[in-house]
């Protein structure tokens, strides 16, 4: 099997692999949209931080990644009760994918030939417990994105058709990716990915050159450049773990609530999802960071993150929703 690239040793796109971080860390986050350019590392980051944390601990043969015997589902057949490693799986929704195949269905070939119902799992079975990646996104239908929106918020699939009721877990961090420039997600969408990054190509030619440079030693000599990133990659494998330790023990003060209120206040944001996203991320943060105490620094380092696909069309506004939120968190946590 061929190793991912080092998460550490992707050059630039700190905002996006932030993002990846406090998504491993708190899960509950709900996952993250990135944006832009083709080539960009961001399927590469993807399965670059899911290679980085330690492997899960399965019931050998279960379809949804049970951690325990007494997990694994009734309908699940041939599963025994050896538990084994495997690393956190990243599953790939490919365009085009029906809904059977996603929540899974009714096993035809077995009900043709014996007669029996069985149920054949789909990729939210194999996805539970890690990532289900989604390249173009935005070009998925929508009644797909429904489902998996509900599904990660819910983290159970119900699947009822052909006489059968399954239930089984699926919790995953949802990644999407795709370009702008070949269509938008719906607001109502957009809203309910946890966070979002704009990504682009570097402009800067010493950073080119550094991508590439470490792209070519990657392909021609793997072993050496593996062990040379393996140290860093050790380092922020420890710090994700450390900050899920220490995560609920954060605190959140009255004027860090007042502080999220506000920025969504002033920016205009729909609902409550934004403060609520706002403060787990930030939570997630000053854990990363051993803090103990959600600070105003916090917030600004995730606002852009956690509010900027949340913001209202504005036409008279010609700058980004990047710009917009970079500004008001200046004059709100100045």
């Amino acid at each position: 099997m061929t190793p991912a690239f080092p998460f550490s040793a992707i050059v630039g796109q700190e905002q996006m692999k932030l993002a990846m971080i406090l998504t491993a860390i708190e899960p509950g986050l709900g996952g993250v949209l990135v944006f832009g350019d083709r080539g960009t590392g961001k399927s590469t980051a993807v399965r670059a931080l899911a290679a980085l944390l330690p492997p899960i601990r399965v019931v050998e043969g279960c379809p949804v990644n049970a951690e325990t015997p007494e997990a694994v589902p009734e309908w699940a057949v041939g599963v025994g009760e050896a538990i084994v490693e495997r690393p956190t799986p990243v599953v790939d929704l490919p365009l085009g994918v029906t809904e059977d195949r996603v929540t899974g269905a009714l096993d035809i070939e077995r009900a043709l030939t014996s007669g029996e119902k069985v149920f054949q799992p789909g990729l939210l079975a194999q996805a539970n417990r890690g990532y289900l990646y989604i390249d173009e996104v935005n070009l998925l239908e929508d009644h797909v994105v429904d489902l998996l929106l509900d599904v990660a918020q819910s983290g159970q699939n119900v699947v009822e058709r052909e006489g059968m009721s399954i239930r089984h877990p699926a919790r995953f961090v949802l990644v999407g990716s795709g370009n702008p420039e070949e269509g938008e997600l719906r607001p109502q969408l957009l809203d309910r990915f946890g966070l979002s990054v704009e990504v682009a190509s570097p402009s800067d030619i010493d950073e080119r050159i550094e991508v590439v440079r470490r792209r070519d030693a990657f392909e021609t000599d793997r072993e050496a450049f593996m062990a040379h990133w393996g140290a860093e990659d050790a380092k922020v494998r420890d710090r994700i773990l450390a900050a899920r330790d220490a995560l609920r023990g954060v605190a959140a003060e009255d004027d860090a609530l007042r502080d999220c209120a506000q920025l969504c206040v002033t920016l205009g944001a729909d609902g409550l999802r934004g403060e609520l996203t706002l403060l787990r991320a930030a939570r997630a943060l000053a854990a990363y960071e051993g803090d103990d105490t959600v600070e105003r620094s916090h917030l600004r380092q995730v606002a852009p993150l956690a509010l900027s696909h949340r913001l209202r069309r504005d036409p008279l506004d010609e700058s980004g929703s990047g710009a917009r939120v970079a500004r008001v968190v200046e004059e709100v946590l100045a």
